[in-house]
Parts: C-alpha cells; sequence; structure tokens
C-alpha cells in the first residue's frame, strides 16, 4: 500500500468545496437555533444540519484547528499517510476561504434575496 501525503488524498479544489458546503451546513444550524425560543427546541433543530456536516466529512476550519493537529500523534497508528505542517497549512487556508465563501456570499447573498425589504414600499 503507498502512502499519500495529506495534499495528495485531499486537493485544496475540493477541501475548498467542501469548506462551502459546511458553513453553509452550520449557518443554517445558527439561523435554525436563532428561530427557536426554548433551549430544547435549539438542540433539536441544529442537530439535523450538523450531523450533515459531519456525516458528508466537510471541512471546517474550526473542526479542522482540532482535528488535524490531533492526527499527528496518530498518523502512524491509523495507516494513513504522512501529516505534515505543509498540508495542514494547506487544508487550513482551503477551508478557511471556502467557509468565508460559504458564509459570508452564498448564505448572505441569499438571505439578502430572501429577505430584502424595498425601501419604496
Amino acid at each position: 500500500m503507498t502512502r499519500m501525503s495529506t495534499a495528495e488524498r485531499h486537493p485544496m479544489s475540493g477541501v475548498f468545496v467542501r469548506g462551502v458546503l459546511a458553513n453553509a451546513l452550520v449557518c443554517l444550524a445558527v439561523w435554525l437555533a436563532t428561530a427557536r425560543h426554548t433551549l430544547v427546541d435549539k438542540v433539536v433543530a441544529i442537530v439535523p444540519p450538523i450531523a450533515a456536516f459531519v456525516a458528508a466529512g466537510f471541512e471546517h476550519s474550526i473542526a479542522n484547528l482540532y482535528f488535524l493537529p490531533m492526527g499527528w500523534p496518530l498518523q502512524h497508528e491509523a495507516g494513513g499517510g504522512p501529516i505534515d505542517a505543509a498540508g495542514v497549512a494547506t487544508n487550513l487556508a482551503a477551508s478557511t476561504l471556502g467557509n468565508i465563501v460559504g458564509g459570508a456570499v452564498l448564505v448572505g447573498l441569499v438571505y439578502r434575496f430572501v429577505y430584502l425589504r424595498r425601501a419604496d414600499n
């Protein structure tokens, strides 16, 4: 079995797209939680989008800040390829840019058009 580096397993374009989709789901969870009134309603509302984000294996920069450094001591036990600082930095950069596009551009623009209030009404 050949060992691939982090960049070979997850190209930057793929990490970017998974970052966009991850933050869209995270923003959906936040939006659903703010629309609820009780704590139980808020918790129940955020479970489906967060479960979908985790199950799909999307890339979120904040989650990666935990999981990538935790992978360094475990990389030899798991049988995966080497995790190096350059691969972590590349992954964090691509996922952060994807998160910005997913949250600020994709979700923000959708909210702007859905909830746009015209001044001439």
